[in-house]
């Protein structure tokens, strides 16, 4: 049955959105290169928008699309004067027209899992792969990506044509690797859905605290890749983690998008089934960095009220965070834990001697703990400082004005 042109392309566009990753990895494995499996996965998109308003949506759009791209990458390869150089790399694998049958939709085969290796490989600066890693995975517009993360749309784009550029000129395999090579590689993959999830839980700059949509993207790609790899513990871990966090998203704004600092959240807005899925990802997590800050996570998922949290075992963990990854940022934190558990005046015995730390020379959360420990203290004076100190380096106007309204506090008897 024939459908107007505006209902084809709202069914062309979302079917794209959720299947052009599978359909990039798909067309990746005969081409042997992501940029040009991304132009191909366009070019089935336009072959849709052209004939299905006159043939009709089919049964099976994501397959439609996925041969439709497939069968123009062979058509591609078979032109080029190199192709039986390239039919004896990629094999009988070139000749594997996929059927007009899908495979099950939970099915996610071994393309995907290559295509995020791929997009994440280390070779491409940290900036670059998460970039190719939203637009190839997470389906982002560059539009989307540069609006996400504050930049400008011509600088989205150039860093995701330059990644492309880089994959191909070193030649960088698309495969999984194996061994030692796999767990660095794992590594990249693993810190670059964290870096994503972490900026839409906690903006960088902008007007907003939180960006649930860059959250779920991550928190979407987590799971996808502990669905490729069941075994690895870490991977569990991570999405543990992001279980959790996500789960809080809704309680850390008020009604006008202000912060609400974790003492004053309302726990009943909390996800309980985030929570619940935190915990039995936790359960099949690992030793890890993420699996450690999983279990950080699951103490305060796990109390009650504010009141309740286990501080003396949050601070335990953040001593054991920092044997596996030691920094400025995990010892600060160690200090808040140590500071709930056995006083302010111990924990700022431990922030006193972060500041000359050259890392934290600009981050905004030093002088912010530093100033809530002061005013616990009764050091209103100093505390006031300190929070004028970390508004002038925050770049996010929400916690600018967090940070400017408690130092005003200080005057007033504090907060």
């Amino acid at each position: 049955m024939a459908v107007t042109a505006a209902s084809a392309t709202e069914t062309v566009e979302a079917v794209f959105r959720i299947e052009s990753a599978r359909i990039i990895a798909g067309v990746a494995r005969i081409v042997r290169d992501v940029g040009i499996a991304e132009e191909l996965a366009q070019d089935a998109l336009v072959a849709a928008l052209e004939r299905w308003p006159e043939s009709g949506v089919p049964d099976r759009p994501g397959a439609w699309l996925m041969a439709t791209a497939k069968h123009r990458a062979i058509d591609l390869v078979r032109r080029k004067e190199t192709y039986a150089r390239k039919l004896a790399e990629v094999g009988r694998a070139m000749e594997d027209v996929p059927p007009p049958e899908p495979a099950d939709a939970d099915d996610i085969d071994d393309d995907l899992l290559r295509l995020i290796f791929t997009a994440c490989h280390p070779v491409l600066s940290p900036q670059a792969r998460i970039a190719l890693t939203l637009r190839l995975l997470g389906g982002l517009t560059t539009e989307e990506i540069a609006r996400a993360f504050l930049t400008s749309e011509p600088t989205v784009a150039q860093r995701i044509v330059r990644a492309k550029r880089t994959l191909a000129k070193a030649q960088v395999p698309f495969e999984v690797p194996y061994g030692s090579e796999r767990a660095a590689r794992l590594s990249s993959v693993l810190e670059v859905i964290y870096l994503i999830f972490n900026e839409g839980y906690s903006a960088t700059a902008g007007d907003d605290l939180v960006r649930p949509a860059l959250c779920e993207d991550a928190l979407r790609l987590a799971r996808v890749l502990a669905g490729l790899t069941p075994k690895e513990p870490e991977v569990h871990g991570l999405v543990s983690l992001l279980e959790f966090q996500a789960s809080r998203i809704a309680a850390r704004t008020g009604p006008d998008g202000e912060p609400v600092l974790l003492a004053d959240q309302n726990r009943s807005k909390w996800n309980r089934m985030l929570i619940r899925r935190g915990i039995e990802a936790l359960q099949r997590a690992g030793h890890g960095p993420y699996s450690v800050q999983a279990a950080i996570a699951a103490c305060h998922a796990q109390a009650i009220r504010y009141e309740d949290t286990d501080w003396t075992t949050i601070a335990a963990l953040y001593g054991r965070l920092m044997t596996l990854t030691p920094s400025p940022v995990v010892q600060l934190n160690r200090a808040v834990a140590v500071a709930m558990s056995q006083g302010p005046e111990a924990g700022l015995q431990l922030v006193d001697a972060l500041t000359d730390e050259p890392a934290l020379k600009d981050y905004h959360l030093l002088p912010s703990v530093r100033g809530d420990l002061l005013e616990r203290l009764g050091r209103r004076e100093e505390a006031r400082a300190e929070f004028e100190r970390a508004a002038s380096l925050t770049r996010n106007a929400r916690e600018r004005e967090l940070l400017m309204e408690r130092a005003a506090s200080q005057g007033r008897g504090g907060a």
